[in-house]
């Protein structure tokens, strides 16, 4: 179990160094995880090694929608006031993501959708 833990923190920790490293302006987090799924699409990383860590994270998502969900109540003020801009940003992103993805699937499927 702790090897497992160890790996994924680790790519956590790595993806930390290379985005403050190189000053990159997304989250390390993200960088972490773009390491360790080429890690694990190269066997670098076996896939048994993480799995059951992996599996307990999914399992207890719920708890990290805690944070956001206080920040919500504690901003709903400002969230009301701005409720236009953050519904039209909702709505766009969410049929950009529809498109893009529909268009990847394409891509990597060489056929029409």
């Amino acid at each position: 179990m702790y090897k497992g833990l160890v790996i994924i923190f680790g790519f956590l920790f790595l993806g930390e160094i290379v985005v403050r490293g190189l000053n990159l302006p997304i989250p390390g987090n993200v960088v972490g995880m773009i390491l360790l799924t080429l890690a694990l699409i190269f066997n670098v990383v076996k896939i048994e090694d993480v799995e059951k860590e992996a599996e307990l994270f999914v399992k207890n998502m719920s708890i990290m929608f805690i944070p956001p969900g206080v920040g919500i109540v504690l901003y709903w003020g400002l969230i009301k006031s701005q409720a236009v801009p953050i519904f039209a940003a909702l709505i766009v992103s969410f049929f950009v993501t529809i498109i893009l993805t529909a268009k990847f699937v394409e891509f990597l499927g060489g056929k029409r959708v």
